[in-house]
């Protein structure tokens, strides 16, 4: 789904938005997103938006049979085990063509939602998104930044009292750097079930973050 096409340039900036939440459009998590997408058009001359919506739109899970035609050479892949890896290859180009991701990942039972767990396991393809040299792990999806938007019912920041129930941030960082992407920056709106006043509170927090990232991308991309 193409949310926005904005044009100030002849250089366009391609921005894949991955939503993930049960609650659609009305969504915290989405709503902060896009209110980032906004303000991140500001700061480069062309911003080409597409959504992949995971909950209205969910991917199969894994399956056996596409895991271990992932270990097959290329050139020995048959019609069938190329057809059982084409979903997988799919998201993998839309990451690859893709210059800012935007992850939004409500915290569900204190760790990521099912369905976003589910394009995790598609993305991470050993010699597509990472490989092995000498043993270790390099992931190559590289040169991309990436931020997190993560609504949750309760405050997990800093040294909250509920911080080590936070799976999702730790989870996220990890998975993400495995693949490569290194350059992660995670926005928590925080306090979202705790009433309209500590909600206000963490969505003003939220747009405060942005704020700052609105101010440290522009003086980065006009220095």
């Amino acid at each position: 789904m193409e949310l926005l096409s904005a044009s100030w340039g002849i250089a366009m900036t391609q921005v894949l938005l991955i939503t993930s939440s049960l609650f659609g459009v009305k969504s915290k998590s989405r709503q902060v997103a896009i209110e980032l997408i906004d303000a991140l058009s500001k700061s480069y001359a062309g911003t080409h938006v597409v959504e992949r919506d995971l909950y209205a739109d969910p991917l199969p899970h894994l399956s056996q049979q596409a895991f271990f035609a992932r270990k097959v050479p290329e050139e020995e892949l048959t019609d069938e085990q190329r057809a059982l890896l084409a979903t997988s290859v799919a998201e993998i180009h839309k990451l690859q063509a893709a210059d800012i991701i935007v992850i939004t990942a409500p915290m569900t039972n204190f760790s990521i939602p099912s369905a976003l767990k589910v394009w995790i396991d598609h993305i991470v393809a050993a010699g597509m998104t990472f490989r092995y040299c000498s043993g270790r792990p390099e992931g190559l999806l590289r040169a991309k930044k990436v931020f997190v938007v993560s609504a949750r019912g309760n405050v997990y920041a800093g040294d909250a009292a509920m911080a080590q129930f936070d799976h999702c941030e730790p989870y996220l960082r990890a998975v993400l750097g495995f693949v490569g992407l290194t350059d992660v920056t995670f926005i928590p709106v925080e306090g979202q079930g705790r009433g309209p006043e500590a909600a206000a509170k963490g969505l003003a927090c939220a747009r405060n973050l942005i704020d700052g990232i609105l101010s440290h991308e522009y003086h980065q991309r006009h220095a």
